[in-house]
């Protein structure tokens, strides 16, 4: 992603000009915020740079959809079921803004030194002319965004009239007593409403204004701001929320629909998990960052997949990313635990770390038919055995045409291996003495030669181990934290 750098943190100081005659002389022209976005978008197209870094599984079909509608200058509404990365995307947008902007210093509403919209902007500079002050806003400010609730009011998207500012002697016709919503003090900027159906109907009329006639009302008098902004809204599809809807006249205005969805590939799946899960584990000298082997990813990728198309699940509500992202941080987390309680060197998580996923991804599921007294034990066994199978599917995919009949011969002479929390990487291994053709099952499952340790070699075996067992060639037998693989 080279050329492409984090839109909230600033890579250069703001520009020199601070007074409206240095700008001027500096031949700086206003520019509308989406023709700004359209020509950096176009930019990073020509360059082959990626037009919204860290957005995976949509290069293909929402990334060319939003691209089209920033061209064509719309203001959008994205549509998907929870966790499919919506506002996710929304938040990227904000690195298509040039990286500094001018801006009278001290207004409300972000206005442009040489095209100021409000009374108090036109004063400025007519009394200060050339010297009137100049400050840069860098992007990461310029965005703005409302979790659209059924209490928010038109006061705390629009504004509303100031009883102070009247009470110093203004008159209320006068624009000056008005404190102004979010959405105009994003302006000259990108301003998001997530959840869009949540926000009353009564409320949702207030927006018409600000996306086709782009001036605002408030109190019964209407305030002349030509607001300068992109909208861009987000909701859940409407077969699904029974909270509200987006009404007509609205849906209207917007220019562009585009229909988010899951990863469609389990490689995206996987791409996801690795970019979202487990970045900011804590530091220090008896805690290391936790490794999870790639097959334990995949594994954790499939079960999400199976919990998403399974016909106990309720489809409408769908299986959000995060419940992804949150199974593969919890078994890093066991990963740790079990680590320090067994005493080993490097937390590596092994499949004995996989259950802990069933019960704290739980709540994340919504189940068909569940009513109001949902049946736990049921719901448990659902994902137990949906997270077998992503197991066993996993195991066929990384240890296709693998030569595991040396380790299944073990077994032959009534022998067994005991897994479990409390059984450490070296214990395990010492059960089962010389593993023929380990460096070909270390090698299968991504453990590059040379980076080999006990750890990742107990984590390959027991995932074997495991295969096997779904593959009935061996046998298994659980009880708590104990886990007997025999013949």
């Amino acid at each position: 992603m080279a050329g492409v750098t984090d839109p909230g943190v600033p890579a250069s100081a703001p520009p020199a000009p601070t007074t409206l005659g240095e700008l001027r002389a500096s031949g700086a022209t206003p520019r509308p915020v989406k023709a700004e976005i359209r020509a950096n978008l176009l930019a990073r197209l020509a360059t082959g740079e990626p037009s919204l870094p860290g957005i995976v599984g949509f290069e293909d079909t929402v990334v060319p959809e939003v691209e089209r509608a920033l061209i064509a200058g719309h203001d959008l509404v994205l549509l998907g079921e929870r966790g499919q990365g919506k506002t996710r995307l929304i938040r990227t947008l904000v690195g298509l803004l040039d990286e500094w902007t001018p801006v009278l210093v001290g207004s409300e509403l972000n206005e442009h030194p040489l095209a100021p919209i409000s009374v108090w902007g036109h004063r400025q500079v007519a009394e200060h002319g050339d010297a009137t002050p100049v400050g840069w806003l860098h992007r990461s400010d310029r965005f703005g965004e409302k979790l659209a609730t059924p209490d928010t009011s038109v006061g705390d998207l629009i504004g509303d009239v100031d009883p102070i500012k009247v009470a110093e002697g203004r008159t209320l016709g006068d624009p000056e007593t008005v404190h102004y919503g979010l959405v105009p003090r994003t302006n000259r900027g990108i301003f998001s409403v997530n959840e869009l159906p949540d926000l009353a109907e009564r409320i949702q009329v207030a927006l018409l204004n600000v996306l086709e006639e782009r001036d605002i009302q408030i109190r019964g008098y209407r305030v002349r701001l030509p607001l300068d902004l992109l909208l861009v809204a987000s909701a859940n599809p409407e077969d699904y929320t029974n909270r509200g809807r987006i009404i007509t006249p609205l849906k209207d205005r917007f220019g562009a629909e585009v229909r988010t969805h899951y990863p469609i590939e389990l490689a995206d799946e996987v791409r996801l998990l690795h970019q979202e899960a487990g970045t900011a584990w804590p530091g220090g000298d008896q805690l290391e960052t936790p490794l999870v082997p790639e097959h334990l990813v995949e594994i954790i990728a499939r079960f999400t997949r199976l919990v998403r198309d399974s016909s106990h699940v309720d489809q409408r509500s769908g299986v959000s990313a995060r419940f992804a992202i949150a199974g593969l941080e919890t078994v890093a987390a066991s990963a740790v635990r079990r680590a320090a309680v067994a005493g080993e060197s490097r937390p590596v998580a092994r499949v004995v770390d996989l259950p802990s996923v069933v019960p704290a991804s739980r709540g994340k599921v919504e189940f068909a038919d569940s009513g109001s007294d949902p049946d736990d034990e049921r719901e448990m066994e659902v994902l137990e055995h949906l997270l077998r199978q992503a197991t066993a599917q996993t195991f066929r995919a990384r240890c296709a045409g693998l030569d595991l009949t040396g380790l299944q011969e073990h077994f032959t002479g009534g022998e067994t291996v005991e897994s479990g929390e409390l059984v450490p990487a070296a214990a395990l291994l010492g059960q089962l003495g010389t593993i023929p053709k380990l460096a070909e099952l270390l090698g299968r499952l991504g453990v590059p030669e040379g980076e080999q340790s006990a750890e990742q070699a107990a984590a390959a075996v027991e995932f074997a181990l495991e295969g096997l067992y779904l593959t009935r060639r061996l046998a298994k037998d659980t009880d708590g934290a104990r886990t007997v693989y025999g013949a």
